[in-house]
């Protein structure tokens, strides 16, 4: 695992940044808009497994406050971590404590602290340097974390977010590719550390498309120490996967299973390194 130097958090395996800085303020705004004109039944309607599109607001107010370190009231927020407890435990203990900490908020005011809190988040992410070390983004690796992925990893959480409430309501996903291309880019990023126990001998490369508008390919190659975004030296991929965008969104946040991701793929070459990059996880699960 690369260290971080003096200046910042070096990981090439990566891939090169991301900037997701000038989309945090239009996507939290649009969150914010499409909340506030939702009528008071659609806040009842199940949003995710054990979560209504009320309890995703809140949820979504939390991790902003989170960054924020204080409560409502500006209190400082002490979220402990217990002894032996996983990491994703801990982190579905602390949303849910606070889910059910603020179930007395009505939606307007859920709103109005959402408009209150997203423009400090996205002042504090614009002032920081993206090379410095930050939060760690665990489902890629990175301990720690780049800033310009700790704040791509956010974006493609309010992103992700939006579109859930967005099905609830009877909506599709958001065909703005715009913000979707930011979001897969970062997505794929967890592609090394998905592959991290699948052994190829250094040199071998799988490809991973996306056609389309908010599409892209993700080239990871295997170096002897892991797999890497780094630009791949020049050859034939071992194995090609090609995923439609709203599947391949839907995979990395587990709305969409492995099996039936790879069913819906197109596959060239090696299809058990195929089978591995589908059980590619972009969020803490």
């Amino acid at each position: 695992m690369d260290a971080p130097t003096a200046d910042g958090v070096e990981l090439p395996w990566l891939g090169p940044p991301v900037d997701a800085r000038p989309l945090l303020a239009p996507e939290l705004a649009e969150l914010c808009r499409m909340l506030r004109a939702l009528p008071a039944a659609d806040w009842r309607a199940p949003a995710v497994p054990g979560w209504t599109v009320r309890d995703l607001a809140a949820h979504l107010l939390g991790d902003l406050q989170g960054r924020l370190g204080h409560d409502l009231e500006g209190r400082p927020l002490a979220r402990v971590r217990a002894p032996g407890e996983s990491l994703e435990a801990w982190i579905h203990r602390a949303n849910q404590e606070w889910i059910d900490a603020h179930a007395d908020l009505a939606p307007s005011a859920l709103v109005d602290a959402l408009e209150r809190a997203a423009p400090r988040v996205v002042a504090r992410f614009r002032r920081a340097d993206p090379r410095a070390p930050a939060v760690a983004v665990s489902w890629a690796g990175a301990d720690p974390a780049p800033a310009w992925l700790d704040c791509a990893r956010e974006l493609t959480e309010y992103w992700t977010h939006r579109q859930q409430i967005r099905h609830a309501v009877g909506r599709p996903t958001d065909p703005e590719p715009a913000v979707l291309a930011v979001v897969l880019d970062t997505l794929f990023r967890a592609l090394p550390h998905t592959l991290r126990d699948h052994r190829a001998p250094a040199g071998s490369q799988l490809g991973v498309r996306v056609p389309g508008p908010a599409g892209g390919v993700w080239t990871v190659t295997a170096t002897g120490r892991g797999w890497s975004l780094a630009p791949p030296p020049t050859g034939r991929p071992a194995a090609t996967v090609e995923w439609d965008a709203e599947t391949a969104w839907r995979l990395c946040t587990r709305s969409v299973d492995p099996a039936t991701a790879l069913a819906r793929a197109r596959v060239t070459g090696d299809r058990t390194l195929a089978a591995a990059a589908a059980r590619i996880v972009s969020i803490v699960h």
